[in-house]
Parts: structure tokens; C-alpha cells; sequence
């Protein structure tokens, strides 16, 4: 895939208010066929592309940074072949920038202001961009599972049984799994990015920005939410597997009451 690049990698974009646009397109992204190409920066993939600026992420996120929504879709359409398990609908995450080296860097009225438009500040905004649109997949999906754990609970209520097969209840044990360990694993949520270590003057900025995405706070009540999950789910799996004990434990005494039937009546017949 050969990608335009831009003649500046101190201010890549001309333009003083733009959009960035966060796309979750797939499960990964093979950035790594992307490394021939000319690149603004290689971590995360910078590159520029028609006006503006491309960031791509391996947890399967584009960052847009002023690019029209032509030139997004014929991108995106180029690096197709470059995406493992797309979704379908793609998740969405807007944020307008505005570029004043007079005003203090930060997010006021849903316009995100920043002191340049240097390349590792765009980054900076790509990495909380993503995260916020990652998170918002996987709060959809795991809110999909509270809507069928809660019938398993209110059955267990109501009769202190539950009638429910541990194959789907493993299924969804191992949903609960994999997302845990994509937002840990491979989208590193809760870290900071690496930028902030060969730029730390950046970490103001980044804080603004997470507390204006509630990043941290919206992680946090993600991961309280796949832990109760994940405990109805072995509650319930210990009561079926107790439940299916007990069935094999009558099994084995009625076996055992057959056997000294049969002994009983074969003594009576000698």
C-alpha cells in the first residue's frame, strides 16, 4: 500500500481547527506491512495522508486528523486487506481541535484546543480517541451480557434453581475473558502511551483529555462489571456442576441397591 506523506513532520497539518475522527475497524491491524511506506512516526503508525494525518493502531482503530470523509473511505478501502475479523459497522469518536499557542491546552465546550499541531501531540489525542471508542464497544457488549446474566439471577431468586446449559454459560465466560484481555493485552487502556516518555511535557494534556473522555473512570466501571459477570457465571456453573454431583451420587446408590437386590434374589434361589 503506498501512502502520501507530508513535507513537514513538525506541523503536518496547516490548518488551525480541524476534526479528529477515531474508526474501530477490525479486531487488529497488520501495521506492520505499512513500515515501507514513508511515515511520519512508527509508534503508533503516523502517516500523512491527502491533508492531514493518518494514526493507526494495531487494536484495530484509524485516527483521522483533517481528513474529508472521501478520502477517509477510499483510506480505509485501501486497507482492507490489512484488517483481521472488520466489523461490520465500524464504532465512531468525533473530537474538534482548535491550534492556539496563546491559550492553555485542553478540551473546553467539546473543542479540544492544543498549543501546536506537532505530530506527538496528535498522537496524544489518537491514543485517547481510541481508547474512548474501544471502550464504548466493548461497554455495548458487555452490557448485552448483563441483559442475558440478569434472567439467570432473577430464576435463582424466584426458584433456587437454574435450568441453564454450562456450555453457553462457558461461552460466556470466555466472551468476558477476551475482552478483559483485549483491553488489557492489547489496547493497554489503562497505560499511558509511549509518547509521554520521549515528550513528558505532554502529560497535562493527555490527563485533560482523558478526564474529559472519563477514560479511567469508564474502565474502571467496565472492569467491575465483567467481575460480576464473570461471578454469576461460575455461581452458576458450581450449582450446575453440585446439581449433576448429586445426580451421578444417586446413580452409583441405586446401582448399588440393584446389585444386593440381584445377590439377595440369587441367594433365595439356591
Amino acid at each position: 500500500m503506498q501512502i502520501e506523506t507530508s513535507s513537514s513532520t513538525a506541523r503536518p497539518i496547516a490548518s488551525s481547527s480541524f476534526r479528529a475522527l477515531a474508526v474501530l475497524v477490525s479486531e487488529r491491524i497488520d501495521v506492520r506491512s505499512l513500515t515501507s511506506a514513508s511515515v511520519l512516526a512508527t509508534n503508533p503508525l503516523t502517516i500523512a495522508q491527502a491533508s492531514g494525518v493518518v494514526v493507526l493502531y494495531r487494536h484495530g482503530i484509524a485516527v483521522f486528523f483533517d481528513v474529508a470523509q472521501s478520502s477517509q473511505q477510499a483510506f480505509l478501502q485501501e486497507l482492507m486487506p490489512l484488517l483481521i475479523n472488520p466489523y461490520p459497522t465500524p464504532e465512531t469518536e468525533s473530537l474538534d481541535i482548535r491550534i492556539d499557542a496563546q491559550a492553555r491546552e485542553g478540551v473546553t465546550s467539546g473543542v479540544a484546543t492544543l498549543e501546536d499541531g506537532a505530530v506527538e501531540r496528535l498522537q496524544i489525542v489518537g491514543d485517547v480517541l481510541g481508547k474512548s471508542v474501544l471502550l464504548a464497544l466493548y461497554e455495548r457488549n458487555v452490557a448485552g451480557e448483563f441483559d442475558r446474566i440478569e434472567p439467570l439471577a432473577a430464576e435463582l431468586d424466584r426458584t433456587g434453581r437454574v435450568h441453564s446449559k454450562s456450555r453457553e454459560l462457558l461461552k460466556k465466560l470466555g466472551s468476558m475473558l477476551l475482552v478483559e484481555q483485549r483491553m488489557v493485552g492489547r489496547a493497554e487502556i489503562a497505560d499511558k502511551p509511549e509518547v509521554l516518555w520521549e515528550h513528558p511535557q505532554l502529560e497535562g494534556l493527555f490527563v485533560r483529555l482523558q478526564d474529559e473522555f472519563e477514560i479511567e473512570e469508564r474502565h474502571t466501571a467496565l472492569e467491575r462489571k465483567l467481575k460480576l459477570i464473570s461471578q454469576t457465571a461460575h455461581t452458576v456453573l458450581e450449582l450446575l456442576s453440585s446439581k449433576h454431583s448429586l445426580r451421578v451420587e444417586w446413580y452409583i446408590v441405586m446401582l448399588i441397591i440393584l446389585e444386593i437386590l440381584l445377590t439377595v434374589y440369587q441367594l433365595f434361589l439356591r
